[in-house]
């Protein structure tokens, strides 16, 4: 299945950079922490961090043209990445992962959490409360953005980075929420061109493909076996969206992602980046341009916690998926099993696995074909129970215009957040035949067929045993 508006793989730099914050022993601290100073403080985790024992850091890679200031980069930035301007992207958290560092010295652990995940947005930022876990950001962030307008601030660097940290709260907690509770001791952050960046102090990498790969789209063009790839190959290599050979999937991407990670570690190493203090000053370069960490984050500490990550020494994990789905904008989601995603992420951090949540029922939705379209009422239906409703009945009715949730006494705002999960725009309105915790979907003729998710596409799951070990360079399609 095609997968559009993926840029998320891009960013797998950002890790990388958090071993450039890791792996700063060789250098030595006092100096590193002196270069380090100019990077982005945020508060919005003020309070928040655990003392002592295990540490979990969440890397969030920004669908962002700017950097962290907010500002344009650099014209000629925008010419070598291909990717668009200043007004291409957004604030959305396109790279996804939890870096967890064991307190005794165990070998670090990175889960990669799919951008596209379909879960609840915890908090419901901007009135959204479910949708593609990286959208937390950016409904907060937008959120913030206007109810800072109308208080009147209006100094730029002010508002971008209060706006920031609401967009930075909000998908912690939401990461959070998504793993079972586990717990989001810091963060690091980084916009897109950081990746470029850091492909450029350190290329060539080398990557291996178990066969070759063709895609005009992104301009990858590899053939299989292990090779060494320059700053720009590296960028063809993991924003690759599809294959004129074969399939490809965001699975596929993320298994790139992965890969590239440890064969970058892998580089960093052999380099001895960390001993070379002007390589190490060109990435730090990058990190004040485009980093951004919450102002806990005690570098010494971790440093002591993490020296096995700058060498390799860590295991990569991807989370289960059942299927493909379109949203109700007719977006891109993967369909998770919450309890699934607790559980592998409680075994991949050593945790107790939480019990399942006590079941919740949500309201009982019928939905009745008034759009004429045969067939139209049972595949919506089948779409309820994902979207956290239960299933009622179907019927046929005759032909109507305007597509309507009816609601009973008390469920006004469960018809409003019905409309809005099929992407809004159709009416609700009061109907006292109807019980409480009873909705009526009438689909009229103006329903969008695609905001009942009508076209699944199956994959296979990817078991939470699917790792990847650092040290090497794996190969991957």
């Amino acid at each position: 299945m095609e997968r559009a508006n993926g840029h998320w793989a891009e960013r797998i730099g950002v890790v990388a950079l958090v071993s450039v914050l890791l792996g700063g022993a060789a250098y030595g601290w006092a100096e590193l922490r002196a270069l380090l100073s100019g990077v982005t403080a945020s508060t919005a985790l003020d309070g928040q961090a655990r003392p002592g024992g295990d540490t979990n850091i969440l890397v969030m890679g920004l669908d962002s043209r700017l950097d962290e200031r907010g500002e344009p980069l650099p014209a000629e930035l925008y010419e070598q990445l291909h990717a668009g301007d200043q007004h291409v992207g957004g604030y959305n958290t396109d790279v996804l992962m939890l870096l967890h560092v064991p307190a005794d010295g165990g070998h670090p652990t990175v889960i990669s959490v799919p951008r596209d995940d379909y879960t609840d947005l915890a908090g419901c930022p901007d009135g959204v409360c479910q949708g593609r876990i990286k959208e937390a950001y950016g409904y907060a962030f937008a959120a913030a953005a206007k109810r800072l307008a109308a208080q009147g601030v209006t100094e730029k660097a002010d508002r971008e980075q209060r706006s920031r940290d609401a967009g930075r709260a909000a998908e912690v907690a939401t990461v959070r929420q998504f793993l079972g509770g586990v717990a989001v001791d810091h963060f690091v952050e980084v916009t897109l061109v950081a990746f470029y960046q850091l492909a450029q102090v350190v290329q060539p990498v080398t990557v291996c493909l178990t066969e070759a790969a063709h895609d005009s789209y992104s301009d990858a063009d590899f053939p299989s076996g292990q090779q060494r790839i320059s700053a720009a190959q590296a960028l063809a290599f993991v924003r690759q969206r599809r294959d004129s050979r074969h399939e490809f999937t965001d699975l596929d991407r993320e298994r790139r992602q992965q890969a590239f990670l440890v064969s970058l570690a892998h580089q960093l190493k052999e380099s001895r980046v960390f001993g070379d203090p002007e390589k190490l000053g060109q990435l730090v370069s990058v990190a004040r341009e485009n980093v951004a960490t919450d102002s806990g984050l005690d570098l010494n500490a971790l440093a002591r916690q993490a020296e096995s990550f700058a060498g390799g020494d860590l295991t990569l994990a991807s989370l289960p998926v059942e299927r493909f789905e379109k949203d109700a904008r007719g977006e891109d989601v993967d369909i998770v099993d919450p309890v699934e995603i607790r559980a592998a992420a409680a075994r991949l951090l050593g945790r107790t696995v939480p019990p399942p949540p006590a079941a919740t029922a949500g309201p009982a939705v019928d939905v009745v074909n008034a759009s004429g379209r045969a067939g139209a009422a049972a595949r919506v239906l089948r779409t309820l129970p994902s979207r956290g409703y239960r299933a009622g009945r179907t019927s046929n009715a005759r032909h109507t215009h305007r597509t309507v949730v009816r609601y009973g006494r008390g469920d006004s705002a469960a018809a409003a957040k019905l409309v809005a999960a099929l992407g809004g725009g159709y009416g609700v309105g009061y109907d006292g035949a109807l019980a409480a915790g009873e909705l009526k979907l009438v689909l009229g003729t103006d329903f969008r067929e695609k905001d009942g998710q009508v076209d699944p596409v199956p994959v296979a799951p990817v078991s939470p045993a699917d790792e990847l070990s650092g040290g090497g360079v794996p190969c991957v399609r």
